[in-house]
C-alpha cells in the first residue's frame, strides 16, 4: 500500500485535462493552499497582507463553488433542490456570486459574529450554517478523492453527498436572506404577475393607437420607464377596471406596489370617468412626454386626429364640458379631496332617463370644482405622474423587474433570414464586404476595426457598446450630456450620440435586427444601404 502523499502525487491530475474533477482538485488545492497561508499570518502585525489573503480566499470560493455547481449539473441534474424560492428574492440580490456570499456569511454565524441579523435570528441560523460547513467538507473529500482515483465517473457516496449539500445550501440560502430582507408571498408574486399583465396590455393598447411605436420598444427608450407606469394608471383604473388596480378591493388586497396610493387612486379614477375620448386622449398623450407638457391645449388637435378613439364612451361619461366656476385657485390635492362618492360603478345595463341625468348631474358637479377643463386635465397630469414617479423611488426593483419582464413580452422577436424573405448570400455578402472609410473621420473604423467588423458580421454578433460611463458628449457634436439631452446607442457601430446627431433607424438584419433601430447620421450616411433606412 503506497502511502498516501505518494500515491497523491503519482495520480494527480494534470491542469490540462478538461474533466470537471481535475478543475475541482485545483480549485479546492488553491482554497486549501490560501486557508493555510492566512492561519499561518499574524493579522495585527500585517493587516495588509492579510486583506490580500482574504480576498484571495473570497475568489478562490467563489471558483470552487462554481466547479462544484457545474458537477452537480453533470452529476445529478434531475435531483437537484428547488431554487423556485428565489423569485421571492428582490432583484438587486439576484447575483452571480450570491453563493459565495452564503458561504461567508455560514462562516461567520459559525465563529459567532452575526452580520446584518439579530442575535436571536443568528443563534437559529447557526445549526444551519454549521450543518452546510459540514456537508461542504465532506463533498471535497469526496471528490478530490476521487479526482484522485477515477476522475471520469461518480460512485454513489459522491452523488449522496452532493443532494445532501444542495438541498442544505438552499435551506440554508432561504434563511438567511429572509432574516435580512423581506421576501415576497406567493400572494405577492401573483399581484406582481398581474402587474405585469397590465403592463403589457396597457403597451399593446398604447401600440394600437399610437402613443408608442414599436421601434421605441425594441430599443429599451428609457422615456418608457415613466411612460408604461402613467399610462398603466389609466388602463388599470379606466379601461380594466377589475385588473391589479381594482378599487373594488381593499387596500391590503392590493399590490403592495400601489397599495399605498389607493385614497389617490379612488380621486383620479373618479375624475378620469368625467373626460370625454377627446380629452382622455389629450391626457394619454400629454402623459408620453418626458417633461410636464401642457396638457391643455385645443382638445382635439389635427395631428392627433388619427389616434382619437372611434368608439364614444358610454352615455354618463360622454359628456360635454359642463358649466365652470370662476373661484379661486386650489391646490391640486384640495381639489382631488373634493372629488367623494362620485358616479362609482359603471353600470352593466343602459341606464334610464332618472338615472342618466342624475349621473350627468353628478359628473357636471365635479367638473365645476375646476376653473377649466386646462385645470382638470392639469390636475390628474400631475396626479398620475406624481404617482408613477414614486413608484420610481419606493418600489424601484419591483417595477424595474416588472418592466424587465415586460419587455420581453412585447418586444419583436429575432427573425430569421428565411422569414424576412432574404437570401443567405446576399447578407452574407453585406455582412462581410469592405466597410465604407472616410479620410480623416473620427467615426469610421480603421482598417484593422474594419475587419474585426466583417469577422464579427460573419459571426452575427452585434457591434460593442461604448459604456455609458466612458461617454460625457456626443460623439459626433461633442455637446456634453445632460439630463435632457441623454445618451443614445447607434446600433450599427455601438458608439454614443445625441438625439440630433441619431435621428434616423435602419434594419441590421447581419446584427439580428430586422426591424429598425436608431442609428447615427454617420452610419446612415456612410455604412447602410439607402432603401434600408429612414429618419425619424
Amino acid at each position: 500500500m503506497l502511502p498516501a502523499a505518494l500515491r497523491r502525487w503519482l495520480r494527480r491530475p494534470k491542469r490540462s485535462d478538461p474533466r470537471l474533477l481535475s478543475q475541482f482538485f485545483f480549485a479546492d488545492e488553491r482554497v486549501t493552499r490560501v486557508v493555510a497561508e492566512i492561519n499561518g499570518l499574524d493579522a495585527e502585525l500585517d493587516p495588509q497582507q492579510y486583506l490580500v489573503l482574504l480576498n484571495q480566499l473570497h475568489l478562490s470560493q467563489a471558483q470552487l463553488l462554481a466547479v462544484i455547481e457545474r458537477i452537480m449539473e453533470e452529476c445529478i441534474p434531475t435531483q437537484r433542490y428547488s431554487r423556485d424560492y428565489l423569485v421571492k428574492f428582490p432583484e438587486e440580490l439576484s447575483v452571480d456570486n450570491l453563493g459565495n456570499h452564503m458561504l461567508f456569511a455560514a462562516e461567520c454565524l459559525l465563529a459567532g459574529t452575526f452580520l446584518e441579523v439579530e442575535e436571536t435570528e443568528g443563534a437559529q441560523l447557526r445549526p444551519r450554517a454549521r450543518n452546510l460547513l459540514c456537508s461542504l467538507e465532506l463533498v471535497r473529500a469526496l471528490l478530490r478523492e476521487q479526482s484522485l482515483s477515477q476522475p471520469g465517473t461518480y460512485p454513489e457516496p459522491v452523488r449522496a453527498a452532493l443532494i445532501q449539500f444542495d438541498r442544505l445550501f438552499a435551506e440554508f440560502e432561504l434563511s438567511y436572506v429572509s432574516s435580512l430582507v423581506a421576501v415576497k408571498s406567493p400572494d405577492e408574486i401573483y399581484r406582481q404577475q398581474e402587474i405585469i399583465v397590465l403592463f403589457c396590455e396597457t403597451v399593446e393598447r398604447a401600440l394600437r393607437l399610437g402613443y408608442l411605436t414599436q421601434e421605441m420598444i425594441d430599443g429599451y427608450e428609457p422615456l418608457l420607464m415613466f411612460t408604461i407606469p402613467r399610462l398603466a394608471i389609466i388602463s388599470g383604473l379606466l379601461i380594466y377596471p377589475e385588473g391589479p388596480l381594482s378599487l373594488e378591493r381593499s387596500p391590503e388586497q392590493m399590490s403592495r406596489v400601489f397599495s399605498p396610493f389607493y385614497n389617490l387612486l379612488t380621486k383620479i379614477r373618479d375624475l378620469l370617468r368625467v373626460l370625454s375620448a377627446e380629452e382622455l386622449c389629450l391626457l394619454e398623450r400629454s402623459l408620453c412626454t418626458a417633461e410636464a407638457e401642457d396638457p391643455c391645449s385645443p382638445v382635439t388637435p389635427p395631428a392627433w386626429g388619427e389616434a382619437v378613439p372611434r368608439v364614444a364612451p358610454p352615455a354618463p361619461w360622454d359628456l360635454v364640458e359642463g358649466p365652470h366656476t370662476t373661484s379661486a385657485p386650489h391646490t391640486f390635492v384640495g381639489r382631488l379631496d373634493a372629488v367623494d362618492n362620485p358616479c362609482t360603478e359603471r353600470p352593466q345595463h343602459p341606464p334610464g332617463p332618472w338615472l342618466e341625468a342624475a349621473l350627468g348631474a353628478r359628473c357636471s358637479e365635479l367638473r365645476s370644482h375646476y376653473s377649466s377643463t386646462r385645470d382638470m386635465l392639469h390636475t390628474l397630469f400631475v396626479c398620475i405622474s406624481g404617482v408613477a414617479d414614486q413608484l420610481q423611488t419606493n418600489f424601484a426593483s419591483d417595477l424595474r423587474c416588472i418592466l424587465k419582464t415586460v419587455f420581453k413580452i412585447v418586444a419583436s422577436p429575432a427573425e430569421t433570414l428565411e422569414e424576412m424573405g432574404g437570401s443567405k448570400d446576399g447578407v452574407g455578402d453585406l455582412c462581410t464586404g469592405d466597410v465604407p472609410h472616410v479620410v480623416d473621420c473620427p467615426l469610421c473604423p480603421s482598417s484593422t476595426d474594419a475587419a474585426g467588423l466583417r469577422r464579427a458580421a460573419g459571426a452575427r454578433s452585434r457591434p460593442e457598446w461604448v459604456p455609458d460611463s466612458s461617454c460625457s458628449r456626443c460623439s459626433a457634436c461633442r455637446a456634453p450630456f445632460t439630463l435632457l439631452r441623454r445618451r443614445h446607442h447607434c446600433r450599427s457601430c455601438g458608439k454614443i450620440f445625441c438625439a440630433r446627431c441619431s435621428p434616423h433607424t435602419a434594419a441590421l438584419p447581419h446584427y439580428g435586427q430586422p426591424r429598425p433601430v436608431r442609428v447615427c447620421t454617420h452610419c446612415h450616411a456612410t455604412h447602410l444601404p439607402p432603401w434600408r433606412t429612414r429618419t425619424r
